[in-house]
């Protein structure tokens, strides 16, 4: 709806009574973020006015021309503006249900004016820059349809658009404005300039945190079946020094010597004390398969490939009968209950392997300390790997 009626400057123009009428235009915007985009605006219709006002001498006003009218044809406008998102009130959804905007950039234009009653009117087509300055409200439809209410203001750069030069100021005229804004692009893809980052956010959060908690209560399902066999297979239901799994004679009476596979030995229950002389051979067996042990993460299984070094260490154990401290250590990660298990588990997993090949389950003692004695730094990735260990003594 065009009009040289103005906001700014009320009906204070050439012609002191505005008339109303259609125009058509469109416009083609480039969003750049979510806040600013570059739009191309194309406009065309009639702008008309009555009664011009001669211009104020120094006796006083000037007077009106009762039967004077002006009618401004543009045949065409284009221009070049900033769009401004003020804000984007999302109601706690992905898009926007209101956007308010500003705009202002510079036109160029083509009309021609015809007046009547107004000696020397007129002027033909003429060409004429132009000032747009804009404010407006869009209320999204949907995804990719917007409903545009607008209102602009042009400022013409010269006092002739209107036909009548009366030296008051340059002309304007401002239009109304309602239509349909589409985006153009992907389909299911947002708008850039209505789409709510905060919102998104909160929505993705939430699916992340369903999706954690989900892998969580999987893990520690996990964890305790897994930590409910191995307490089977390592538990000792005849507390007879031998771990279920490699108990052969499982239920022998209490105080009843076996030997590593869990059955009672026969021969002398005469124990005789023999000196035990450790040489650096002996420890170099047990340093190599300190050095060469390991376990799978955050588990008390032996890895495979210690087999061959604790094979050796079971067969001096076995050939000069001596005895053995196991102790397990942790680095701190996790709670001070999981690591104290977990280094228990560890020793208890090395004594079984042993007492499998032949060494005296009564001669293997197994203690889990957890955390409580690091020999490194538990601040670097290499001091916890040091930390986690278990530690062989012979005497």
């Amino acid at each position: 709806m065009l009009t040289p009626h103005t906001v700014f400057r009320g009906k204070n123009n050439d012609f002191s009574t505005p008339t109303e009428n259609w125009g058509y235009g469109g416009y083609i915007k480039k969003q750049i973020i979510p806040s600013f985009g570059i739009q191309a605006d194309f406009l065309a219709g009639n702008v008309e006015g009555l009664r011009a006002t001669t211009p104020s001498t120094t006796a006083g006003t000037g007077t009106e021309l009762a039967d004077s009218r002006f009618k401004s044809h543009v045949e065409w406008a284009a221009s070049v503006s900033g769009n401004f998102t003020i804000a984007n009130l999302s109601m706690n959804q992905k898009r926007s249900v209101l956007s308010p905007y500003v705009t202002g950039g510079i036109g160029y234009m083509s009309s021609n004016a015809e007046t009547t009653g107004i000696v020397g009117g007129g002027k033909g087509y003429t060409e004429d820059w132009f000032v747009p300055i804009g404010a407006g409200l869009k209320f999204g439809l949907t995804k990719a349809v917007n409903l545009d209410l607008g209102y602009t203001v042009n400022f013409v750069k010269d006092d002739n658009f209107d036909g009548y030069v009366s030296g008051n100021r340059n002309d304007n005229f401002s239009y109304a404005h309602a239509g349909i804004e589409i985006a153009l692009g992907k389909k299911g893809t947002s708008q850039l300039a209505n789409y709510s980052a905060v919102a998104a956010l909160r929505e993705a959060s939430a699916a992340e945190s369903a999706e954690l908690r989900r892998a969580l209560s999987t893990a520690e399902q996990n964890a305790a079946r897994d930590r409910e066999a191995l307490m089977q297979e390592l538990g000792d239901d005849d507390n007879d020094g031998v771990a279920n799994k490699f108990d052969k004679c499982a239920g022998t009476t209490a105080g009843t010597v076996v030997d590593g596979s869990g059955c009672p030995l026969k021969g002398p229950t005469t124990v005789v004390r023999e000196r035990v002389i450790v040489t650096e051979a002996d420890r170099k067996v047990v340093n190599e398969a300190i050095k060469n042990l390991e376990f799978e993460l955050g588990k008390a299984t032996i890895a495979s490939k210690s087999y061959s070094t604790l094979d050796r260490v079971a067969a001096l154990l076995v050939e000069k009968n001596f005895s053995l401290k196991l102790a397990g250590h942790t680095d701190n990660t996790g709670s001070m209950a999981l690591n104290l298990r977990l280094s228990k588990d560890r020793a208890e997993a090395v004594k079984a392997y042993l007492v499998s090949k032949g060494a005296n389950a009564s001669r293997i003692e197994a203690t889990g300390y957890g955390p409580n004695q690091p020999i490194a730094s538990n601040a670097t990735a290499e001091g916890r790997q040091q930390n986690r260990r278990v530690e062989f003594s012979l005497f």
